[in-house]
């Protein structure tokens, strides 16, 4: 395992829909919350590899805001993995020089849970390696509507004229604006579908679907998706005189 590294250019941010915590437990014929424990240690895997690698952004979709809706047992018992994670793994956080930040509507979180992420995004805002984003109850059509939001109070306030509202000022009401677009999205369990998950931000990201379910997820298959990755050819709406495109990040 130590020799397995990507001998090539890595993209500059790689967002992983981490999907079948659920059918995976199914399978071995346990409770959900199972698979999603056993999803913490393809997280564990994922992260210190991309920080070894060093790949310098990585976001994953932890709790959309469609989660909710789940049942209130497994809701509970996920919050409750979410803080034991964030204690457990700071040490990892930190002397892997890894910052971790959240995207969403963090105020929508039990108190606890909220404190306990927002210890941790102090205890690691020092480091200046990668930067590992968790998007909880987050959803990229309500990322929409609230930057939508702020960008009319604005106006409404006189900060703003409708001639001055362009891309950078709509990035500007973002939840994390000084984020770089995605270059990479990956899903697992062979699902390809986006979920509501920066729908702005993956406008020109290139999609790697991967069939194993979440909890079987280790380094081997970060860096098949790697791989695939940097044998596309990126033209970003151009015709390009000579090919391949730009594979390396922008």
């Amino acid at each position: 395992m130590g020799q397995l590294k990507p001998d090539f250019p890595l993209p500059q941010h790689v967002a992983i829909i981490m999907d079948g915590n659920g059918r995976w437990a199914r399978r071995h014929g346990w409770k959900r919350i199972r698979g999603h424990e056993s999803g913490v240690e393809a997280v564990r895997d994922t992260v210190e590899a991309a920080a070894e690698w060093g790949l310098r952004n990585l976001t994953l979709y932890s709790f959309s805001v469609e989660n909710w809706q789940r049942p209130r047992a497994e809701v509970g018992a996920l919050m409750a993995l979410l803080r034991r994670f964030l204690i457990e793994e700071r040490p990892t956080l930190l002397d892997n020089n890894i910052r971790l930040q959240a995207i969403g509507r963090v105020q929508d979180l039990p108190a606890e849970s909220a404190a306990v992420l927002r210890e941790t995004e102090a205890l690691t805002a020092g480091c200046d390696g990668m930067v590992l984003r968790l998007a909880l109850s987050y959803g990229g059509r309500q990322e929409l509507v609230e930057a939508a939001q702020r960008l009319a109070g604005q106006a409404l306030r006189g900060e703003l004229s409708v001639e001055e509202l362009d891309e950078d000022r709509f990035r500007a009401a973002l939840y994390d604006p000084a984020m770089p677009d995605p270059d990479l999205v990956i899903r697992t369990a062979g699902e390809q579908r986006l979920s509501n998950f920066l729908l702005w931000q993956a406008s020109y990201a290139e999609f790697h679907f991967a069939d194993e379910l979440w909890p079987d997820f280790r380094r081997q298959h970060l860096l098949r998706a790697l791989s695939d990755y940097h044998s596309r050819v990126r033209r970003f709406g151009r015709v390009l005189d000579s090919d391949p495109a730009v594979r390396q990040p922008r």
